[in-house]
């Protein structure tokens, strides 16, 4: 289990995450939604500990993250996969390589330097890219892939570091709907096949009420909102967004893709 108490960060006279406390359990997949501002990607990112807190404590299964110093640090990462909106690839090295970059932890620092990759760990990157309908490209350019499958790329290299989390910060913000989409399927997939726990910081409801299990808004830093995707009626979000709720808030939830809604029952 995730447990989030009093975490607060400041930025001088700015708070951006504001005595946030919160309890996630192991294996959900939570949307995290909010105006651009709310603290969504300062919180993930004190979570994987890119920013530490100013106050607060964020434990995972009971180990205390927050304090985390030198190698165990390094180990929390490897752990805690991130995500990023702007995919983090190389863009020179090819497909392959940049999804061995995510099995660094686990092999000597002299043969990733040297790219002399283990063949166990060539086959789990290729399986991971398979996984995403990605295989055919473990030889192209990285640059080379369109936005929807750089992003995929990143997914899978966040997999083969055999994590037990996984922090999304706006996966799909710079992406088309189609791609959007294969993105979600591709985390909603890592979730439920692996148990892998996944919190995703969204902007499009549409989509954190289709595949999110759990939604978490932040206003201003602070937590408003937590509850299932159901539950998010017309007055939250315009807690949440303000004057920009009604281009966000949909009516009702659309449907699933075809097959989806049978994965998750």
């Amino acid at each position: 289990m995730l447990v989030i108490q009093g975490l607060t960060r400041r930025f001088g006279t700015t708070t951006a995450v504001d005595n946030l406390s919160l309890q996630i359990p192991r294996g959900a997949f939570v949307g995290v939604i909010g105006r651009s501002g709310a603290g969504k990607s300062t919180m993930l990112r004190m979570i994987n500990r890119l920013q530490d807190p100013s106050e607060g404590q964020i434990l995972w299964q009971g180990e205390d993250v927050s304090r985390l110093r030198g190698g165990a640090l390094l180990a929390w990462r490897a752990r805690c996969a991130m995500v990023f909106q702007q995919f983090n690839l190389s863009p020179r090295l090819d497909v392959l390589t940049n999804v061995l970059v995510g099995r660094l932890h686990h092999v000597p620092t002299w043969r990733a330097l040297l790219r002399l990759w283990p063949q166990a760990d060539r086959a789990i990157a290729l399986s991971a890219l398979e996984q995403f309908g990605m295989g055919q490209l473990a030889a192209q350019a990285a640059g080379q892939l369109s936005g929807g499958q750089q992003q995929r790329v990143a997914i899978a290299r966040a997999l083969v570091q055999e994590p037990e989390i996984i922090l999304a910060d706006e996966p799909v913000a710079s992406l088309d709907p189609r791609n959007a989409e294969m993105v979600m399927q591709a985390l909603a997939e890592i979730n439920q096949r692996y148990g892998i726990t996944v919190l995703c910081n969204l902007h499009s409801l549409d989509l954190a009420r289709r595949y999110c299990t759990r939604l978490v808004g932040l206003a201003n830093g602070r937590l408003v909102f937590d509850d299932v995707p159901a539950a998010l009626t017309d007055t939250a979000a315009q807690t949440l967004y303000g004057i920009e709720a009604r281009d966000v808030m949909d009516s009702a939830p659309p449907a699933l893709p075809d097959g989806f809604a049978a994965a998750v029952a």
